[in-house]
């Protein structure tokens, strides 16, 4: 293959003059002739370029990236002109890649990049050059800066910044409308040449939108898109580089577009009339149907309001709008009568509160319905005439007298006939009764206003063909006063009279009631009754106020003679028919004092003057008798707990102390412990000795101080305690005394495991191993003892 040399200049603008040369360079072939880039160091060998106003220099290489080929790819070549070609010189490459990503030949000078180059990771590199003598490794050139630059090629296709976009526009919108607007962007080198020039095209989604090439904004395309028939859209849209021409690279994202709802559609009645059946018994407030006109909007273009424009029935019926459903609930205003009415008619309008004047044109956005509404007989009870009945009788009426009657009947069209009863809960006393034929209320029994004013009872109405049917009425029954109670005294009056009083003396003023009633105010009479009106000590004075007088009638009252007068007082009103009472005022004689204030009124206080009253010498008598008998029950109390023992039992009191360092010894020995050692520590015997025990070595007791009298056992005890821990003589014998010696006596003889030691030879045990598994332990336990003493 043929090798050719070339060499070509590469100018670049600079703000200052520089020299540049080159020199013919061997030429490198890679499957098409390629251009040999020459960068001369030398200084003494520039050329200046004089042009006005500009400069031209020779210090950048151009390297086209992404690469392909096997071999290194060539950027260029270094030359010195003290390079005289016998290899003497050496080029060195510093700076950015430089032994890595760029690599020289130190003797020619050529340089080449060693792998593929991404522009878009790193654009221009910057390096240095020189060169030395390889004899003495002085540079012969100052060293000498240069860039690369890397050529960017179309590489890089359009990407969107979001794969899925959503967007959404109204319904009905007008031709160009915005919907949104898609970007894309490309990596390559947006300054060379069309590479990252992007031109938007719609792939998917014609004839509704339509998408600026440009601007990437999206519009609608198609005019009155309609949500009710079509809401949701899919877009394509497609960016492409090299300025959408062949060859470039593409991109695409989805714009998924919904079309919201307008109110362009009015609501329409299904069928333009209805009808509902009722029973008359239906309260107020209860709904009786349920009415809906459609629309093929949503959300707020959707709420509907209804109202009754017209019809019979607009006094009798209401509607209302259920906000969740849309819907017209027709309610019950006023009670319903079949008898009176049996059929209303409404107009019921539905009207969209929310109107869109764009759309007025499509029509009046309301509609109206008929509804009929049919009332349905049913079985009502029996209707009174009166919601409440008042009636009024005189206290004095005889038994089965006719005060009133209330009126019921049956409000159906059958007319049944209809029986009264009394709710006997509401007259318990029975006092009251009704003919149950035309409701005539009678008496029972005697009435009394002064006891009971009014009477509240209930009648029950009931149709006799269907008694469930029925009603109640409240009677309230007033009883009328008649003069049938005789005025009578206030109060009790007990006055008295003073011995010394003079004559014509004022002693008491009387007042008097009456339990009848008088709408005039009650006028009574008082005046002495017959038999005493001539004789008696007093007199009365009738005050015509409804009150009356006493007065003495002679002078000094003697109560010796007479303690206590009676005096009967008659007392009349003046109703029809006259009513009169006699009533007793008593008067006592009294001791009074020079101004009239009473002292005395008994008698026996004269005779006695300076004496108790009989009452307060039993009470004192009383209360020495008691104060006697606590002193003794107190005493004798006392002397009972001086001869009380110490301890009270039944048993012996040997059986229940026990000496600290002795347990005692069996049933019969009744020597263990004496009482009287802790009473009288004086009559321990020196010598005794223990019977319980045989000891080895008899030693000599100590003599311990003896204790007084008074001394308290708990000290006793504690001084004996402590004197025979600290006694080397005294051996631990209560170890062997407490179990080995249980008495001669006893029953059970000895219990102590230390005495049965010595026979445990004797014992076989074989008949644990007869006793089963669980017994199986005990067994060796014991058989190995056996065995270990046979061996």
């Amino acid at each position: 293959m043929m090798r050719t040399y070339h060499c070509f200049w590469i100018l670049f603008w600079v703000g200052h003059p520089h020299q540049s040369s080159s020199t013919p360079l061997s030429k490198r072939t890679s499957g098409f002739p390629e251009n040999i880039k020459v960068l001369d160091l030398s200084r003494n060998n520039r050329k200046e370029l004089h042009r006005s106003k500009r400069s031209w220099m020779w210090n950048q290489f151009f390297l086209l990236e992404e690469y392909t080929g096997s071999d290194y790819q060539y950027v260029g070549k270094l030359h010195s002109d003290q390079d005289r070609g016998d290899g003497s010189l050496k080029y060195i490459l510093s700076g950015d890649g430089a032994g890595d990503l760029f690599i020289i030949n130190e003797n020619t000078g050529d340089i080449q990049a060693t792998r593929r180059l991404d522009r878009e990771e790193k654009p221009v590199y910057t390096l240095r050059a020189q060169a030395i003598n390889k004899r003495t490794g002085r540079p012969v050139e100052p060293e000498s800066e240069f860039i690369i630059k890397i050529h960017d090629i179309n590489d890089n296709e359009p990407l969107f910044t979001k794969d899925v976009y959503n967007a959404s526009v109204p319904e009905m919108s007008d031709v160009g409308t915005f919907v949104v607007q898609v970007t894309a962007t490309d990596a390559d080198d947006p300054t060379y040449g069309n590479s990252a020039r992007v031109v938007y095209s719609i792939l998917q989604g014609q004839p509704y939108f339509s998408v600026e090439s440009e601007s990437g904004i999206i519009k609608t395309a198609l005019l009155n898109m309609d949500r009710e028939n079509r809401e949701q859209y899919q877009v394509v849209i497609q960016a492409k580089d090299m300025g959408g021409q062949m060859g470039g690279l593409s991109g695409t994202t989805t714009v998924n577009i919904t079309l919201t709802d307008v109110n362009d559609n009015p609501p329409r009645f299904p069928q333009s009339a209805y009808q509902f059946r009722i029973p008359e018994s239906t309260p107020p407030d209860a709904p009786v149907g349920r009415i809906k006109a459609s629309d093929a909007d949503v959300g707020q273009n959707a709420e509907m309001e209804y109202s009754i424009i017209e019809g019979d029935g607009s006094e009798m019926f209401g509607v209302v709008t259920d906000k969740e459903t849309q819907e017209g609930i027709i309610t019950v205003k006023k009670a319903l009568d079949f008898e009176k009415k049996r059929q209303f008619t409404l107009k019921v309008e539905a009207a969209n509160p929310h109107v869109d004047s764009r759309f007025l044109y499509l029509g009046p956005f309301k509609d109206v319905a008929t509804v009929r509404i049919l009332v349905e007989d049913v079985d009502e009870p029996p209707v009174f005439s009166r919601p409440a009945y008042v009636l009024e009788v005189k206290e004095d009426v005889h038994i089965n007298t006719v005060i009133g009657a209330v009126t019921a009947q049956d409000p159906d069209i059958a007319k049944n006939p209809i029986k009264y009863s009394v709710d006997r809960h509401t007259d318990m006393d029975r006092i009251f009764n009704i003919d149950s034929g035309n409701g005539s209320i009678f008496t029972s029994k005697p009435l009394d206003r002064e006891t009971l004013l009014w009477h509240n009872i209930t009648v029950i109405a009931a149709e006799i063909n269907n008694p469930k049917e029925s009603s109640r009425v409240p009677v309230f029954i007033k009883v009328l006063d008649v003069n049938d109670n005789a005025p009578e005294f206030a109060m009790f009056y007990e006055t008295f009279v003073c011995e010394n009083a003079k004559a014509e003396q004022l002693i008491q003023t009387l007042s008097a009631v009456d339990k009848d009633d008088s709408f005039g105010g009650h006028k009574f009479a008082f005046s002495l009754a017959p038999e005493v009106a001539s004789s008696s000590n007093f007199t009365l004075q009738d005050n015509r106020d409804n009150t009356a007088g006493i007065f003495t009638r002679r002078t000094r009252y003697n109560r010796h003679e007479m303690s206590v007068y009676l005096l009967p007082v008659v007392i009349s009103d003046d109703d029809y028919p006259i009513q009169s009472s006699t009533e007793t005022v008593m008067i006592r004689v009294c001791a009074c004092d020079q101004r009239g204030k009473m002292l005395s009124c008994n008698a026996e206080a004269l005779i006695h003057p300076t004496g108790l009253s009989t009452g307060a010498l039993v009470a004192i008598l009383l209360c020495i008798i008691i104060l006697l008998v606590t002193v003794v029950l107190f005493a004798a109390l006392r002397r009972q707990r001086k001869k009380e023992p110490l301890i009270i039992s039944k048993e012996d009191i040997r059986d229940n102390i026990v000496s600290y360092n002795d347990e005692g010894g069996g049933e019969e020995d009744t020597q263990a412990f004496d009482i009287g050692t802790l009473r009288n520590p004086e009559a321990i015997e020196d010598n005794k000795l223990r019977r319980d025990i045989v000891p080895e070595t008899l030693f000599v007791p100590r003599r311990t101080p003896v204790v007084r009298d008074n001394t308290d056992v708990r000290d006793f005890i504690s001084q004996r305690l402590k004197e025979n821990d600290t006694d080397p003589t005294a051996p631990p014998y209560d170890s062997l005394a407490t179990y080995a010696y249980e008495g001669n006596g006893s029953v059970a003889e000895s219990l102590s495991s230390l005495e049965s030691v010595t026979t445990d030879g004797d014992q076989d045990y074989d008949y644990l191993s007869d006793w089963g598994p669980r017994f199986k332990k005990l067994a060796d336990m014991y058989g190995g003892v056996d065995s270990d003493k046979d061996s």
